[in-house]
């Protein structure tokens, strides 16, 4: 007998409460996060001022490294809402939620009638639930809406291989192609052609193409990608110069393909990382119970989920440049097959048992939280390994109270003996982690990562006429958040500075130190902490009063 069914309308309810309550969150505890977050809204901001559509512009330059289709997003937003910071905070998050949607409708297309139903009810808040996913779930970053664009590819293979719908299935392949080539480039190729490419091995044994047609529709999908993609790369390149032609064009495909074995790192450096990426799930004993292999039939469901998962990993593997969120569209394959497991006629329901890593992790990590701050303060050698600034070596009770409910919670709830208990074993455990890092711990860290107040600064100093410099490689932290209508030209360090502020004697020039660097320091005209350095910005008296503290910095 199937597992205790999960309803659709539970499901729902249960997700999108999950999802609000994380980006509400985020959205009142974080600020924009330097110099990822940062540098993405300002795109957006330098293309809405300039009324430019095709060339991603960062300090007044062209920024050939992400495609526009988050700044496109950002920008529609602005000229109907009005410029803010919620809406350009929103849109990568509503990708999130869009991802979620679709994780269900490709459950239910990869597997017939019920158990499609369950798994596709189940996955979105297994998914959901992971430690790394919910993170990025309320972030601006690219990585969801590529997931939103794989799984977008899925549906349309589903659709033609599954359902008969063959021309409609080309169609979305090909459109989330090209989706998926306007958020971040060429490689939406590695997420949705595996399972193109072996469709025979996931095939249902009803429905079998001719394997001719079939890859003629994947070729063919392919060109309605690459042309939307070219609809906006040619003219953009054009518009953008010789050289950020090259990049666009050049850059983005081969140039990446030409130098992807170059191993920056080892092959196996995805590995070790599985486990945090996918927790708590992956201490779940559930979750690795529900793919236990051996015990099913040989489902398409599970061959395609088996495709995407490992072939993905193999291929991000030998590619040199990892992240770990270029793994984050691979997940919802491998989550609906665990949902389907957890919800077959033949699982064995999950047990007390299955969550007591989960429950031993988040007590191990409440007594981390008052435990080390304690150690590396009294070990002089971890604090100069570490080298953490003030503010994250507090001890925070809150924090450690919060991961113990957790874990308490975690424990009752395995016991109830059913789905939807042993599910929220899981996810509610991850919600107040993630609720006790935003609301608890992030506050006395706040004003390391909030650069308003700076933006303000320079705001101020560029409204009142004054050159401003930014001495090294400048990522555009400040252009959004402090509205500035002009870049900031970049210097050098040490002597740069004192020969630029000569040249713009009502000058201010903004730099970042350690803090031990500013203790001979002259007065600055604002300092403020900036992750764990401090930003300074100085004017020419404090430059001139004294020449040999900058000269001696690089």
């Amino acid at each position: 007998m199937m597992a205790k069914q999960f309803s659709t309308r539970a499901a729902i309810i249960g997700t999108g409460a999950f999802w609000i309550l994380i980006v509400a969150a985020a959205l009142y505890a974080r600020p924009l996060l330097p110099v990822d977050e940062t540098r993405y809204v300002t795109v957006a901001w330098e293309m809405y001022l300039a009324d430019h559509w095709l060339v991603p512009l960062l300090n007044g330059e062209p920024y050939p490294h992400k495609p526009p289709l988050l700044f496109w997003l950002i920008r529609i937003g602005w000229l109907v809402f009005g410029v803010s910071e919620t809406w350009a905070r929103l849109v990568a998050p509503l990708f999130g939620l869009a991802a979620l949607g679709l994780t269900g409708w490709l459950g239910r297309l990869l597997w017939p009638g019920e158990a499609g139903r369950q798994a596709g009810n189940v996955a979105p808040l297994l998914l959901l639930c992971g430690a790394w996913w919910m993170l990025f779930a309320t972030m601006t970053f690219f990585d969801l809406m590529m997931a939103s664009c794989a799984l977008l590819a899925w549906i349309g293979m589903a659709l033609g291989l599954h359902h008969g719908r063959r021309w409609t299935g080309i169609l979305i392949t090909g459109i989330a192609i090209g989706l998926g080539v306007l958020t971040k480039g060429p490689v939406i190729l590695v997420y949705a052609l595996p399972p193109a490419l072996f469709a025979p091995l996931w095939a249902s044994a009803e429905r079998r193409p001719g394997w001719l047609g079939w890859y003629g529709g994947v070729l063919l999908s392919v060109a309605i990608g690459a042309a939307i993609g070219l609809a906006w790369a040619l003219p953009a390149g054009a518009a953008g110069g010789p050289a950020y032609e090259k990049a666009i064009l050049w850059g983005q495909t081969a140039g990446r393909v030409e130098h992807s074995f170059a191993h920056r790192r080892p092959v196996w450096w995805y590995l070790p990382l599985l486990v945090p990426l996918l927790f708590p799930a992956s201490l779940w004993l559930s979750s690795w119970r529900a793919l236990a292999l051996w015990k099913r039939p040989a489902e398409p469901g599970l061959r395609f989920g088996l495709i995407v998962s490992l072939i993905g990993l193999v291929v991000f593997s030998l590619i040199s440049g990892k992240q770990p969120h270029y793994l984050l569209p691979l997940m919802p394959a491998l989550m609906l097959m665990v949902a389907r497991g957890l919800t077959a006629e033949w699982s064995v329901l999950p047990r007390r048992r299955d969550s007591l890593l989960v429950v031993v992790a988040f007590a191990l990590l409440a007594v981390g939280v008052v435990a080390l701050p304690v150690v590396i303060g009294q070990s002089p050698y971890l604090a100069a390994k570490l080298d953490l600034p003030n503010w994250a070596l507090g001890t925070n009770m809150e924090i450690a109270l919060t991961l113990l409910l957790a874990a308490g919670l975690s424990f009752w709830l395995a016991g109830r003996q059913r789905l939807d208990a042993a599910l929220a074993s899981v996810a509610v455990p991850a919600l107040l982690l993630f609720l006790g890092v935003h609301l608890l711990g992030f506050p006395p860290g706040r004003a390391a990562f909030d650069l308003a107040p700076a933006a303000a600064v320079i705001k101020q100093g560029q409204d009142d006429g004054r050159p401003i410099a930014y001495a090294g490689d400048y990522a555009g932290e400040y252009q959004f958040l402090g509205r500035l209508t002009r870049p900031l030209q970049e210097i050098g360090g040490g002597s740069e500075i004192s020969a630029w502020i000569a040249a713009h004697p009502n000058g201010w020039v903004v730099t970042r130190y350690l803090e031990e660097e500013l203790d001979s320091a002259p007065k600055p005209v604002y300092a403020q902490q900036k992750r764990g350095r401090i930003m300074v910005i100085w004017d020419a008296a404090a430059i001139a009063s004294n020449p040999e503290f900058f000269a001696k910095l690089r």
